[in-house]
């Protein structure tokens, strides 16, 4: 589909269930790397195949500067802070879901974000801003980079996916991040799986799941099914 927002056509490719009159439905959103489109994104996460009652939407990002690969903005990808370019993103995120709350039966207690590299950067930028909306958020091989907008960041159910071997998002900062996350949901000391997943319990009913492998920038295929599983399990509370 394509909407217009402040006078600039954006694009999303959306999943719509079969049986979309028949009951109240899931939105998942999955955003893309920098570089990479909506098509890919659609063929990497394949998210409707995990949940096929979920409506499932891949923006496409539009060209955007970033520090770590493309400094001119040469190729399409996502805000990287709450107040970055404008907040052009957030405001598509939020005519997509407006959209879909209009023409579709949403239960809007299970709004999802998960997120690729920029793609996760993006993720943890609608955590902080529109938190509210979102019931839980899955980034993979990406960090927050702005500490003010860590600072916005309420507890929520999160799950995170990282590799140690990953060349551009160093493992270091990604834990970083981790431990921020756990911190802000009050998580105590994790529970071991299986050899990649790690469990940690909230106090505030805001859990931390962790996919960590050895592997670099990527998203591992085998994260994907766990993540949507997490997803199935938490919904927004105190939603009106």
């Amino acid at each position: 589909m394509s909407i217009e927002v402040n006078g600039i056509i954006r694009n999303a490719e959306i999943y719509i269930p079969s049986n979309i009159n028949n009951a109240l439905h899931p939105i998942v959103f999955a955003f893309h790397g920098h570089g990479g489109s909506m098509k890919s994104a659609a063929l990497r996460f394949h998210i409707e195949k995990f949940w096929p009652e979920a409506i499932v939407v891949y923006p496409q990002g539009l060209n955007t500067p970033t520090n770590l690969v493309d400094p001119e903005g040469k190729f399409p990808g996502w805000q990287s802070s709450v107040d970055d370019q404008n907040g052009r993103d957030i405001e598509f995120f939020d005519k997509l879901f407006q959209y879909l709350n209009s023409n579709y039966s949403v239960d809007k207690t299970r709004i999802y974000s998960i997120g690729f590299s920029n793609g996760a950067v993006f993720t943890y930028v609608l955590w902080a801003a529109r938190g509210n909306v979102l019931a839980a958020v899955a980034p993979i091989a990406g960090i927050l980079p702005s500490k003010e907008d860590r600072n916005k960041l309420e507890p929520k159910p999160v799950f995170l996916v990282a590799g140690r071997k990953d060349p551009l998002v160093k493992f270091s900062w990604q834990m970083e991040m981790a431990n921020i996350v756990l911190n802000i949901n009050k998580c105590g000391v994790g529970r071991i799986i299986n050899n990649n997943v790690n469990e940690y319990d909230s106090i505030i009913d805001a859990p931390v799941k962790t996919y960590i492998n050895n592997s670099g920038h990527e998203i591992p295929e085998e994260s994907l099914s766990y993540i949507i599983e997490f997803f199935k399990e938490h919904m927004l509370h105190d939603k009106k």
